[in-house]
């Protein structure tokens, strides 16, 4: 195409800015429009003295003959606008070059790409936040994400704890520092509502001259602009979100401050959950304690020995339970019982406790052992509850070089003597289980154990215990009497290490019952100690 006169002036008709340039830069016509964008710009003049240097220099691509850009076109600034530059090559070598005014366009784009940035943000904050349940974790994630994506530097505060605030502090390109503050909130406009949970102060009303010295980090210069959001929690307050920036640089936006909202909010989430486990933790690692295993040696010259595996190596309770209750004065009997829930994990767990409750409770009634599997069968029938469960009681003293027992099974599998020779006996204590039937009758048997000699109640996890060289077999009570035979003379705790050692090889890595068991032996010498000193012991599991 020609620049002929005609076809140019039918160029102030299009609604576009259009310049026509030859191939030394020399300005060949000019629309009304593009005169109007470009002032100064007039027919022979240099295109490099009144257009924007992109343009000069796509010209002078185009012109030697190579691409100005994807299409032919490129694109830049004119002023706060921005456009697009469409060439095309006349037939006498000139470019007429068509501007079209992209601004809205670029503006979308640009506010797409943020908002896919930010989206991608918050989902990797949120996955970082949500795989650590330790506060002080989140704490230290939130305050350095804030800081490299949010602002200069971030100020993470939670609720105050014994008259000081938690506090991690972290710079831009810098790793989080935590502080305990003895200050007041309030020094900080929004600061004090913002740790009570109410919306934030816009940061337009936060003067940044009066930013406490305890606010602001070591070495980071004076304050620009601030913003304080709360962290919101699941139902309380999780603590709050101070964004601080240098002076000299952009004021914190509203569009940021919103952002900056949901960045908190996804932070005060991750930070209340780990609060709550924490706090779930502590509760659980209290009440637990009551529940583990005691360290069970001599009790008034009697040597008792425990143990007890889970059916689930994950779980630390189920429906086996132990106690041994200490004599409370030299020359009285130390009470022992062991026992067996219908059903295994926490469910079982529950029955497990409220029988060791009661029986802790009967204590002064522990001389009648019949008395006492009467008072807990009634408890449990009472209760309402749908299992059942067997127990053995035993009640031991020393008497010379000898230990005493009085034992009694309610539904419990027989315990077993081991005398010194290796000749395991059964004992002939039997009964009924509880929880079950209106009456729960149990026979107490006598038996008597010399230096050496020991008796084992155990519950039916060993017995049932599933595997063995085809994995089919069950361990049976022959298998354990065996065992146990072999055990002659030896230390309770030894006898309990065998036998979860058997129990352990035998069953592999296959599914089990709970097993319990404790031992009870005659020394071969008289010492006379404690659990614990003067403690009772106990444990379920």
């Amino acid at each position: 195409m020609s620049s002929t006169a005609p076809a140019l002036e039918a160029l102030s008709l299009v609604p576009y800015p259009v310049l026509v340039v030859d191939g030394a830069g020399v300005v060949c016509h000019v629309t009304p429009k593009a005169a109007a964008l470009f002032p100064g710009l007039h027919r022979g003049g240099s295109l490099g003295e009144s257009v924007p240097a992109w343009l000069t220099e796509a010209h002078t691509r185009r012109a030697t003959g190579g691409a100005a850009g994807e299409h032919g076109s490129v694109s830049g600034p004119v002023g706060e606008r921005s456009f697009e530059a469409h060439p095309t090559v006349q037939d006498d070598g000139n470019v007429m070059w068509w501007l079209v005014d992209d601004t809205d366009h670029q503006l979308a784009r640009q506010a797409l790409q943020e908002e896919r940035e930010r989206t991608a943000f918050l989902t990797e904050a949120s996955n970082t936040l949500l795989s650590s349940l330790n506060l002080e974790r989140c704490m230290d994630v939130t305050a350095q994400l804030a800081a490299e994506h949010l602002a200069d530097a971030a100020v993470v505060i939670a609720p105050r704890s014994a008259h000081r605030l938690p506090v991690v502090i972290c710079l831009r390109g810098g790793r989080p520092q935590r502080f305990q503050w003895d200050v007041d909130p309030a020094e900080v406009p929004g600061l004090a509502e913002a740790l009570q949970g109410f919306p934030p102060v816009p940061s337009r009303w936060i003067d940044p001259a009066y930013a406490p010295e305890w606010l602001v980090p070591e070495g980071f210069g004076p304050v620009g602009s601030i913003v304080v959001t709360p962290l919101p929690g699941h139902g309380v307050p999780a603590g709050a979100l101070v964004l601080l920036r240098r002076s000299g640089e952009t004021a914190f936006t509203d569009g940021e401050e919103v952002f900056a909202r949901l960045f908190a909010a996804r932070s005060g989430a991750a930070m209340s959950a780990a609060r709550l486990y924490a706090e779930q933790s502590s509760i659980t690692q209290t009440l637990m304690q009551d529940l583990l295993p005691p360290t069970l040696k001599q009790i008034s010259g009697v040597d008792f020995a425990g143990g007890y595996r889970a059916s689930k190596d994950h779980e630390r309770i189920g429906g086996d339970f132990y106690d041994v209750h200490p004599a409370s004065t030299a020359g009285e009997e130390t009470f022992a019982v062991l026992g067996d829930v219908c059903g295994k994990g926490m469910e079982a767990a529950v029955l497990t406790g409220k029988i060791r409750n009661t029986l802790q409770a009967l204590l002064p009634m522990a001389e009648d052992h019949q008395r006492m599997i009467d008072l807990l069968n009634g408890a449990l029938l009472s209760s309402h509850h749908t299992r059942f469960a067997t127990l053995v009681m035993a009640s031991a003293v020393r008497e010379g070089g000898n230990v005493r027992l009085r034992l009694t099974s309610a539904g419990h599998p027989p315990t077993l003597i081991v005398r010194a020779d290796g000749t395991v006996e059964e004992s002939r204590a039997r009964g009924t289980l509880v929880g079950t039937f209106e009456k729960a009758p149990a026979a107490t048997v006598h038996e008597t154990l010399a230096p050496g000699e020991f008796c084992v109640l155990f519950t039916d996890g060993f017995a049932e215990a599933k595997g063995g060289p085809l994995g089919d077999e069950y361990f049976g009570e022959a298998r354990l009497k065996a065992a146990l035979s072999h055990c002659a003379g030896m230390p309770a705790e030894a006898v309990v290490e065998h036998m979860q050692m058997l129990a352990s090889q035998w069953v592999g890595s296959r599914t089990h019952d709970d097993m319990a068991v404790i031992v009870i032996a005659a020394p071969r010498s008289h010492h006379l100690s404690a659990v614990d000193g003067h403690t009772r012991g106990r444990f379920t599991a």
